[in-house]
């Protein structure tokens, strides 16, 4: 690969895994909150966790993402 090329890769890399911080970020906003407005702390818990493991899927194009979708 040449020079641009892995610089253009490690740059999307970068864009994708704050794309993900921002996502996890926005579902802990939405679905953690209580109707007060606090934290579960079981559920922060479970998505810490959720955050360390190995990833159960993984896809490289739009049209594969479509496809374990459908075979949930």
């Amino acid at each position: 690969m040449s020079h641009i090329t892995l610089e253009k890769l490690n740059t999307n890399v970068s864009h994708l895994q704050k794309e993900i911080e921002f996502l996890r970020s926005l579902i802990i906003g939405l679905i953690g909150k209580e109707k007060e407005g606090e934290y579960k702390p079981e559920f922060v818990e479970k998505v810490l966790k959720a955050s360390r493991e190995k990833a159960t899927y993984s896809f490289k194009d739009k049209k594969a993402f479509l496809s374990q979708l459908e075979n949930l």
